[in-house]
Parts: C-alpha cells; sequence; structure tokens
C-alpha cells in the first residue's frame, strides 16, 4: 500500500508539471495591451515629431490611420475582456501577429528599412520566444523576418520638400536587413533559452517543495503511529490480560463486575490518548530528533529491499554484518531522509547486481558514499548531474510520469542536502570483483555544523 500510495503521489506530481507547462504560456492580457499603449504613444509621437517638426513629407491620414487601427484593438480588448484575463496560446499568438503587420504597414509607410525604428521588429519576437511555445514562437519570428524581406523591397521613401527623396546605399540598406534578421533570430534564440532554464528551475525547486512536503507528512505520521504504539500500549496490554481473565471467570460461570469496570476504564483512557494525539500541532510532531546515520541510511533504503538488488553497509571501510555497529549520530530531519532514499533509489536502478554504502568519519567531517556497480555516468552527463530535467532513463518510472523519469530526483536530492550544508560529487569508481567502473556519489557535512542545523558560510 505505501509503494502504490507513493506511486500515485508521484503520477499526480507529473500531472501537476504537465500543467504547469501548458500554463506557462499564458500570457496576461493587461501586460500586453500597456506595452501596446507605450508603442501607440512612441509611433504617435514619431510621426508628428517627423512630418511637421523636421518637414519631412509623410503619408499623414494614412499613418495615423494604422495608429488609429492599434488603438481601436486595445480599446475593443478593454470592453471586451475582463481585466484579470489571460490570453490562451493561440489569442496570444494572434496578438503579436498583428503588432507585426501594424508596425510593418507602418515601417512601409515611412521609409522601409531605412527608418531606424526598423529595430522594433525585435520587441514581439523577443516577447513570442519568452512566452509562446517553440511551434508559435517560431512562426512568430519567422513572420518577422519575411516583413524585413518584404520592406526592403516594398516600401514608401522618405522625402523632403528642401532635400528632396532620402537615399541611402543599397549595400547600406541590405546590411541593415541582414542586421535585423539575424539581431531577430539571435536575439528570439537567446531569450528562449534563458526562458526555458529559468522556468525548468522553478519547476525543479516546485518540485523539490513538493516532496519535502512529501517527505515531512510521512515523517509526521511515522511519529504519530509511534506515539500511539507507546501510548496505547499499555491500556491496550491492561485491556487483552483482563480479557483472559474473564475467558477463565467464565468457564467457571464466575465473571467479576471488576473486570467489565476495569475494560471500560482503560476503553476510556485509550479514547482521551487518541484525543490527545489528535491535538498535537503539527510543529509539535516535527521536532528534530536524532538517530544514527547507518540508521537512518536503511530506513531511506528500506523501500527497495524488494529490488533484486544486494546492499552493503560499511562503516569506515568496515562491513556491517550486524545492525549493532556504531555510526555517528545526525538530526533524522525528513529532508536528509528523502534525499537519501532518491541517492539509494538512482544506485538501484542502474546497479547490476550490488549498492555498496559507506559511512565515513574524517577529521571533523561526516560522509557518505553511495556506489553501484552499474555502467556508471555518462561523459557526457558527468558535468550536468544535478541539474533539473537531466535524465538518461528510459524506464517504467518514466513511463509513468513519476518526477524522478523526469530528471528531477538527484536535483531533489542535491537541492535539499545542500539546504543541510552538504557538499555532494559525482564521479566513477571502480569496485567489485569484476573491478567495474560504476557510479559514485559522496555526500560530505561538517559534523558540528550538521548537529547544529548551521550551515557554513563558503569562504
Amino acid at each position: 500500500m505505501p509503494d502504490r500510495l507513493h506511486n500515485a503521489e508521484d503520477a499526480a506530481l507529473g500531472a501537476h508539471f504537465a500543467l504547469s507547462m501548458r500554463q506557462r504560456h499564458w500570457l496576461r492580457a493587461r501586460m500586453l495591451r500597456n506595452l501596446r499603449w507605450i508603442a501607440i504613444a512612441g509611433q504617435l509621437l514619431t510621426i508628428l515629431v517627423t512630418h511637421f517638426g523636421l518637414g519631412y513629407d509623410l503619408p499623414i491620414l494614412s499613418c495615423l490611420t494604422v495608429i488609429l487601427a492599434s488603438v481601436w484593438f486595445n480599446v475593443f480588448t478593454m470592453l471586451t475582456m475582463p481585466p484579470t484575463a489571460r490570453l490562451s496560446e493561440r489569442t496570444a499568438l494572434l496578438w503579436m501577429v498583428f503588432d507585426l503587420a501594424q508596425l510593418g504597414l507602418l515601417l512601409g509607410l515611412t521609409g522601409g528599412l531605412g527608418n531606424p525604428f526598423s529595430l522594433l521588429f525585435i520587441a514581439p519576437a523577443t516577447v513570442a520566444a519568452a512566452a509562446l511555445s517553440r511551434p508559435n514562437a517560431r512562426l512568430v519570428v519567422g513572420i518577422a523576418i519575411l516583413s524585413i524581406f518584404l520592406l526592403e523591397l516594398f516600401h514608401m521613401p522618405l522625402t523632403h520638400p528642401e532635400h528632396g527623396e532620402l537615399e541611402l546605399p543599397e549595400t547600406y540598406v541590405l546590411g541593415i536587413g541582414c542586421a535585423l534578421i539575424i539581431g531577430v533570430g539571435f536575439i528570439a534564440v537567446y531569450v528562449r533559452r534563458v526562458a526555458d532554464e529559468a522556468f525548468g528551475m522553478s519547476q525543479a525547486l516546485a518540485a523539490t517543495q513538493l516532496a519535502l512536503a512529501r517527505e515531512q507528512r510521512l515523517s509526521a505520521l511515522g511519529t504519530m503511529a509511534a506515539a500511539v504504539a507507546h501510548e496505547l500500549g499499555s491500556p491496550l496490554a491492561t485491556i487483552a490480560l483482563t480479557a483472559r481473565e474473564m475467558e477463565r471467570d467464565l468457564e467457571r460461570d464466575a465473571l467479576d463486575p471488576a473486570d467489565l469496570a476495569l475494560i471500560r476504564d482503560q476503553t476510556t483512557r485509550c479514547r482521551d490518548i487518541l484525543g490527545q494525539l489528535a491535538s498535537i500541532r503539527q510543529q509539535d510532531m516535527e521536532h528534530i530528533r536524532t538517530a544514527p546515520l547507518l540508521s537512518l541510511l536503511e530506513e531511506a533504503a528500506g523501500p527497495h529491499g524488494t529490488s533484486g538488488k544486494r546492499i552493503e553497509y560499511f562503516v569506515n571501510g568496515e562491513i556491517v554484518e550486524d545492525r549493532e555497529v556504531p555510526s555517528p549520530i545526525v538530526p533524522r530531519r525528513p529532508e536528509i531522509v528523502h534525499s537519501l532514499r532518491n541517492l539509494i533509489q538512482n544506485a538501484v536502478d542502474f546497479a547490476r547486481t550490488t549498492v555498496w554504502i559507506e559511512v565515513v568519519e574524517r577529521e571533523g567531517l561526516i560522509g557518505i558514499q553511495i556506489q553501484d556497480d552499474g555502467p556508471g555516468y555518462s561523459p557526457d552527463v558527468m558535468d550536468r548531474l544535478g541539474d533539473p530535467y537531466l535524465t538518461t532513463r528510459r524506464g517504467r518510472r518514466a513511463r509513468d510520469g513519476g518526477y524522478e523519469g523526469m530528471g528531477l530526483g538527484l536535483f531533489i536530492a542535491k537541492t535539499l542536502l545542500e539546504r543541510r550544508g552538504a557538499t555532494l560529487a559525482f564521479f566513477n569508481r571502480r569496485r567489485g570483483e569484476d573491478n567495474l567502473s560504476g557510479a559514485t556519489v559522496e555526500v560530505w557535512w561538517n559534523a558540528k555544523a550538521l548537529m547544529e542545523g548551521v550551515v557554513p558560510q563558503q569562504s
């Protein structure tokens, strides 16, 4: 039942991230509308200054009509959409295509690529790269590049009553077109990569918080169960003893009413104990507890005992044959247990037959080494281990939708352990009878800081 519960929670977590990936592409209508108002004000000011201030002969009525189209669009959306409306993917795409068409028409009436404000083609492409899905972002960038090509071929030149038509060298105009195309493409790709990285990190951190919350709930449940077992042990034992006495009295037809009263009293006591435990606040149950590190590792590895892989424990180089081997005392925190479980799970998943877990004490440091006899870390991912959404597995868990299959297991473990002051190292090391190069992860803490719950500052 616990395994099924975990799988259900993992699947729900995967569905949550899938939904978040879709919701990521939603934009607020108010934000785009405000940006368009700024663009309208800038366009209107530029047209008026160029025509009336600098004296260029512009098709002023046509330009104002194009600007008025944007004004009408903004007013129409303000009247038909609530202030807090968010745009769907398709609606946002249509809005940006409208902005590109309006900008293209206005530039076509005012000199084409010779107009220095042709640089504004970068704006819709950048917003699309940051906010839309990859296919739609490519569509917007493609339309922007196509508009640049068309403007180089079809545009109305700028003319001045005294200086005549403004003519730029063809090679210069061609250079402007090439620069705009490269700029739009490069900035769109750059912004897209940064947005994907930032979004992936935010989602991975959200997964970390959800994983920690789940581990804290399980830890609190375990604490409650232990408290119930301890508190109810005495009255239940009394009830059982009294019941046996009543069975013997029943055979002799000599039931004692005092026995029934005792059972009733102990039952009332059980009810009172359960009531007291139910009223315990969550923070009272999550107080810091300590446990031997070896016991913590055995608890973390417990769910993998039926995996068919052998797990061997060592303390300072000596193999553990029983559970009485002394090991360092550490805080039993939910984030530590969950992180160690993730690291051990990763080793078990890729091990051929054996996983070695060793506890090491060294000059004020406490360390854990987890190694498997699998193929080891691939060289092409070695430098990126611990990054979110990095995975090479295609197994059952990935198909089931669990977050570990999304490459979050190591990231969650690394993030939670580093928050507790640990440092992690990933490498391949040879070990075992076949001298195989298996994957190894080392976790090190400052022993004093770990027990005090203080994260040492880096020098």
